[in-house]
């Protein structure tokens, strides 16, 4: 099972406005978003983890880092500690929840080695940015998050840290608490080492802290740097705090009269009214999916009996199997109102809209061992980067900031 530690975080100073400096993840992010960002404070921390500019940009995010903190502008904890992250919510159904999780520093696994479980394929993406922006400054920026497997954590983070500071956006409560009792601290990570953690979110950021890993230790012929852990916000695998919604697909490259005959060998086709947030929920309740066209039609597809007994029951699973084989290629988009308005302006043949996977098929994925298609999760609300910075080597110190080099 994976070790799960305490570090000496950097965290903005107490005097810092925090609704200006933190910000979504870097890839959810578009540049508009950033330049808003960036416009908001000085100090937003995108400057840092989305580096702009030519090949040089990662060395700037690496000297911009160092000079907050001669600045006071970035302050390490004293001691080693953990992180209390609750973000309050009402998810997309109306329902209020509440996720209580934890930041500390999640051992990184090889990826047959078990302990740190994937439940989807990735999708091609280049990770040399995030790889570069690790070396240059030595630390960890964005979180992956990840599910604990284990009972218990959520009761043992109900007591509350020392508090450190409290956002709302877009209608979420974020809000951060220090632990840095010895004994607390150890039953958490006991907690959390006690079973598997499943990646809920950051596939990539994980996948390139094993490579930032591996050149680690390559270099400094050593197994116990903090290189051996990533910045990871665990959370016990609970149906009343996570919200999961789905990520529906745009379809482009084939003739609209292709692309439903070869659907309608898997599916009937049923009228639909134009989608709401209502229709969503409506398609879990019958067990069907909406195709969009750009004209504004939409139908329903209801799946024909036997045509996906020996597939497994995930609708991104089963568009792969009707789709197989067929000239296309497939997009993917978060939210009803984005997905409605990409198909509407005709850069795509058609749309599909999809149900959420429930937590009981990723977690049947992740003990069997298996991988769902890709962007078959989209867990809400988004942690937001800045609230620590976990070192990941001696700022400064070539052999382990610059591994390789």
């Amino acid at each position: 099972m994976p070790r799960f530690e305490p570090f000496s975080a950097l965290r903005y100073a107490p005097s810092c406005d925090l609704t200006g400096v933190l910000a979504p993840p870097y890839d959810v992010l578009s540049p508009s978003d950033v330049d808003r960002l960036q416009a908001s404070h000085e100090h937003n921390i995108t400057f840092i983890d989305v580096p702009r500019g030519g090949p040089d940009r990662y060395q700037r995010s690496a000297q911009l880092l160092r000079q907050w903190q001669d600045q006071g502008v970035l302050v390490a904890d004293p001691e080693p500690s953990l992180t209390i992250y609750r973000m309050a919510f009402t998810d997309a159904t109306g329902t209020p929840r509440v996720i209580s999780g934890v930041f500390g520093g999640l051992e990184v696994t090889d990826e047959a080695a078990g302990g740190v479980l994937r439940h989807e394929r990735t999708t091609p993406k280049d990770s040399t940015d995030r790889l570069d922006l690790t070396q240059a400054t030595a630390t960890n920026l964005s979180a992956v998050w990840g599910l604990s497997l284990a009972s218990g954590l959520t009761a043992a983070l109900a007591e509350p840290g020392q508090a450190l500071g409290e956002v709302v956006l877009d209608g979420v409560k974020h809000s951060v608490e220090r632990v840095d009792q010895p004994d607390r601290i150890a039953r958490i990570a006991e907690i959390v080492g006690r079973d598997d953690v499943l990646i809920a979110d950051g596939h990539h950021r994980y996948g390139v802290a094993r490579v930032y890993r591996d050149q680690v230790r390559a270099a400094s012929g050593r197994t116990d740097t903090a290189a051996e852990l990533a910045l990871t916000f665990v959370n016990e695998l609970s149906q009343d705090q996570l919200s999961i919604e789905a990520i529906h697909r745009l379809y482009a490259g084939v003739d609209p009269d292709v692309l439903r005959q070869r659907l309608a060998q898997s599916f009937d086709f049923a009228p639909a009214a134009r989608p709401t947030p209502a229709s969503l929920t409506e398609m879990v309740e019958l067990g069907r999916l909406i195709l969009l066209w750009p004209d504004g039609r939409a139908e329903w597809l209801i799946a024909r009996p036997g045509a996906f007994d020996q597939v497994r029951p995930l609708d991104g699973a089963w568009l792969e199997q009707a789709l197989a084989g067929l000239d296309h290629t497939v997009s993917y988009q978060h939210g009803l109102d984005q997905t409605l308005g990409q198909v509407a302006s005709g850069a795509h043949t058609a749309g599909v809209l999809i149900r959420p996977t429930s937590l009981t098929e990723i977690v049947r994925t992740a003990r069997e061992g298996l991988l769902m298609p890709p962007k078959s999760t989209f867990f809400t609300p988004k942690l937001l980067t800045g609230w620590v910075i976990r070192p990941t080597a001696q700022v400064g110190n070539s052999s382990l900031a610059r591994p390789g080099h």
